[in-house]
């Protein structure tokens, strides 16, 4: 299993708190980056590489500002469900009829988030939640197999906005009845020229879960590291202690 690269011991290093957090694709990145990372996901998630919390991922933020536990905490991430506003999954349902089914929760999880008065992040993909588009990562900006673009709002602090590469061709896979050949695979859904589990494990840069739907909803470790090496080195200009 890949490790953080950081040298710090965990006891040295700002706490993270990663909401909603999947298998840790965000949680890896962060802890590359220089964080110790808690996780809460409602699933059992037992790939997740950190300690974390299975509960609801707002009741259990809402726990930590009641009993002052937040204070531990220099950061947070939040990846809330996104399947009633992402792309994917918009014009499906309303191909077949369906909506109203998903909970948009973009705007709880922000209310929450600012009454912490920590720093944070909301990760989303393209779609039409409603958050900020402070910052939009490609994964052609790290090299890596997916395109995977993912918007982030961010509270509290900022981050320059890095050039956005052109992408070297097309998404691997079938389309309309015809197969492209490219250098992305297609990191969602199965079948149509999608990838195996070991192509999209290497596209994006996770070998410590296998299993097809964590790799799937899963943000690229390199986005969140991107991110992180960023929030701490704002930490350090401003001489807050870890």
């Amino acid at each position: 299993m890949t490790q953080p690269t950081h040298i710090r011991r965990d006891g040295e290093r700002p706490l993270l708190l990663d909401l909603f957090s999947c298998a840790g694709g965000a949680a890896m990145g962060y802890a590359r980056a220089g964080f110790a990372v808690h996780g809460c996901d409602i699933a059992a998630r037992p790939n997740y590489p950190f300690p974390y919390h299975r509960g609801d991922a707002l009741s259990y933020l809402a726990h930590l500002i009641t009993t002052g536990e937040i204070r531990r905490f220099a950061f947070v991430h939040a990846s809330p469900p996104c399947q009633d506003k992402c792309t994917l999954t918009v014009g499906t349902n309303r191909s077949q009829g369906w909506g109203g089914t998903h909970v948009d929760l973009v705007a709880p999880t922000r209310e929450l988030l600012d009454a912490t008065g920590l720093p944070y992040v909301i990760e989303q993909p393209n779609g039409r939640a409603e958050i900020r588009k402070d910052l939009t990562l490609c994964g052609e900006m790290f090299g890596l197999g997916v395109i995977r673009h993912r918007n982030f709002e961010l509270g509290g602090w900022s981050i320059e906005q890095p050039a956005h590469r052109p992408h070297r061709g097309r998404v691997r896979g079938w389309r309309h009845g015809r197969f492209y050949d490219g250098p992305y695979v297609a990191a969602y859904g199965n079948g149509g020229g999608k990838p195996t589990t070991a192509e999209l494990q290497a596209a994006l840069g996770i070998d410590w879960t296998d299993v097809r739907e964590e790799l799937t909803e899963a943000i690229p470790p390199a986005y969140a590291e991107h991110i992180g090496r960023a929030a701490l080195a704002i930490r350090t200009a401003v001489g807050v202690a870890a």
